[in-house]
C-alpha cells in the first residue's frame, strides 16, 4: 500500500508513474487526497470537541465545589450536546477512515524509475541470455509425451483424483521433484538463507499484508467454514512472520527460504500453453524472501537475481533474464526480474522464477517497521524470489535432456536422485 505522504506530496509524480503500470490513476488520486482532507478536519473538529469537553468539565466541577449547582447543570447541557456531536464525528471518521483504506488498497505499487515502458510481455527488456540451446534429435517429443512414456507423471491419474492441473509424480518422477527441492534449499542455506518450513493455510490479515487480497482474491482457493486462504507461494506465510514488528536495523537484512506446495486457482489461464507442467493449480516451489534496508534493497535484488541465475546454470539450463515493463509487472512490485529456460522440445522459453522488489509496499500494509541508530521509525523494504519453481524446470531438464538411451539427469542432481538416467 503506498503510504499517504508519498501520494500527497507527489500526486502529479505519482500519476505519472501510474501510468507507466497501464493504471489510469487521476481520479482515484484525487479521491484518496479529497478523502484524507476530510479525515484531517474531521479529526481536528474531533480534537477540538475533546478539548472543549475537558475544558468545561474542569468548569462543572469547580461550580459544583463552590455551591453553584444551577450554573453547573446549565453547562452540562453544553456537553451533552458536546457527546453527541463526538459521536457523530467518530462515526464520520471511521467511515472515512475505512473509505480512504479501501481506496489506497485499491492503488498499484509505483515502478521504479528503470522500469521500461510497455505493455505487454513482447515489451520486456532481455538483458541477460545464456547457456546452449540443445539441439534434439527429430524423434524428441515434449515432456508430456515422455512423462507418460517413462511412467513418471500422470496427468490423467491427477485428473481422476482431483481435476486437471494436479498431476501424480511416480516412481522417478517423484525422486526428481524430491531431489530438485532437497538441491534448492540445500543451495539457499549455503548462501545465508534461513529455512523456513511456513503452514499452506493463511488468514485474510496474512494475504492482506502480502498484497494478494484483495487483488487475487479471485485467484486463491479459500476454505469459507475456517475462512481461510490455501497459500499461492510461500511468500505470503513466511513475510508475514514480520508483520507487526519493529526490527533493529543492525539485525537487517533477514534471510528465508522455504519449500512449499502453491495453490493457484489461475482463473482465465485456459487455452493456450496449459498443456502438461506449464501451468497448473499446485505445483512444487522453494522461495527465497528477505527483509531489507531501503537503501540496501535494489543492490538486494541484484544479488538475488544472480543467485537464481547460478542455480540455473548447475542445472546446465539455457536462460535469459528480463527486466518486466510497467503493464507486465505484478500489482505490488516495483521492479521485477523474470527468469526464463528454454524448452527444446516445445521450442519456446518458459518462466520459472520471478524476483521481486516490494520496496515499502508490502510492509506498509505489514505494519512491518525497523527502528534506526537515531532511534526513528521507517518501513522495511520486502523482496522475493522463485528459486525455483519446479513444475517448468522439470519440464526443460526432461526434454532438453532426452537421448536415445534415455533422459540423462544433470551431474549436480545425481548425488540427491541416486540415478543418471530415466529410461
Amino acid at each position: 500500500m503506498l503510504q499517504l505522504f508519498v501520494i500527497r506530496e507527489n500526486s502529479e509524480d505519482v500519476i505519472k508513474r501510474l501510468a507507466i503500470k497501464n493504471f489510469d490513476g487521476k481520479d482515484i488520486i484525487i479521491s484518496i487526497l479529497s478523502l484524507d482532507d476530510k479525515r484531517k478536519e474531521t479529526q481536528k473538529k474531533l480534537d477540538d470537541n475533546l478539548g472543549q469537553s475537558n475544558m468545561l468539565a474542569k468548569e462543572i466541577g469547580i461550580l459544583f465545589k463552590s455551591g453553584k449547582t444551577e450554573e453547573a447543570n446549565q453547562i452540562k447541557e453544553k456537553t451533552s450536546d458536546l457527546k453527541n456531536l463526538a459521536k457523530e464525528l467518530s462515526e464520520t471518521l471511521e467511515t472515512t477512515k475505512k473509505e480512504l483504506e479501501e481506496l489506497l488498497v485499491r492503488v498499484p505499487n509505483l515502478p521504479h524509475s528503470s522500469v521500461p515502458v510497455g505493455k505487454t510481455p513482447e515489451d520486456n527488456l532481455i538483458i541477460l541470455t545464456e547457456g546452449k540451446i540443445p539441439e534434439l534429435p527429430e524423434s524428441a517429443v515434449p515432456h508430456w509425451d515422455l512423462a507418460s512414456q517413462y511412467d513418471i507423471i500422470d496427468f490423467a491419474l491427477g485428473n481422476k483424483i482431483s481435476g486437471a492441473g494436479f498431476p501424480v509424480y511416480k516412481g522417478k518422477g517423484a525422486r526428481l521433484q524430491r531431489a530438485l527441492i532437497n538441491f534448492f534449499l540445500d543451495n539457499a542455506i549455503e548462501a545465508g538463507y534461513k529455512e523456513i518450513q511456513p503452514p499452506y493455510l493463511v488468514n485474510a490479515a496474512s494475504g492482506f499484508g502480502t498484497g494478494q487480497l484483495p487483488d487475487k482474491d479471485g485467484q486463491m482457493y479459500y476454505a469459507p467454514l475456517d475462512e481461510l486462504y490455501l497459500i499461492p507461494t510461500a511468500e505470503v506465510p513466511v513475510t508475514n512472520i514480520y508483520r507487526d514488528m519493529i526490527l533493529k536495523e543492525a539485525d537487517l537484512p533477514f534471510k528465508n527460504v522455504a519449500y512449499s506446495s502453491c495453490f493457484r486457482r489461475e482463473a482465465g489461464s485456459y487455452g493456450k500453453d496449459v498443456r502438461g507442467l506449464n501451468r497448473l493449480h499446485q505445483f512444487d516451489k522453494v522461495e527465497i524472501v528477505q527483509i531489507a534496508l531501503p537503501k540496501k534493497s535494489y543492490e538486494i535484488l541484484e544479488e538475488m537475481k544472480d543467485y537464481v541465475s547460478s542455480l540455473l546454470r548447475l542445472l546446465e539450463l539455457p536462460f535469459r533474464v528480463l527486466k518486466l515493463c510497467g503493464g507486465d509487472m505484478g500489482f505490488t512490485s516495483a521492479m521485477t526480474y523474470d527468469m526464463e529456460v528454454y524448452s527444446a522440445a516445445q521450442k519456446r522459453w518458459l518462466e520459472v522464477s520471478s524476483i521481486s522488489n516490494f520496496e515499502a509496499y508490502q510492509s506498509t500494509r505489514l505494519k512491518l517497521r525497523y527502528k534506526d541508530e537515531a532511534g526513528k521509525i521507517h518501513p522495511a523494504h520486502t523482496l522475493n524470489g522463485s528459486a525455483l519453481a519446479l513444475p517448468r524446470i522439470v519440464a526443460a531438464l526432461l526434454e532438453n535432456n532426452q537421448t536415445p538411451e534415455g533422459i540423462r539427469i544433470p551431474k549436480v542432481l545425481i548425488p540427491y536422485t541416486k540415478f543418471d538416467l530415466i529410461n
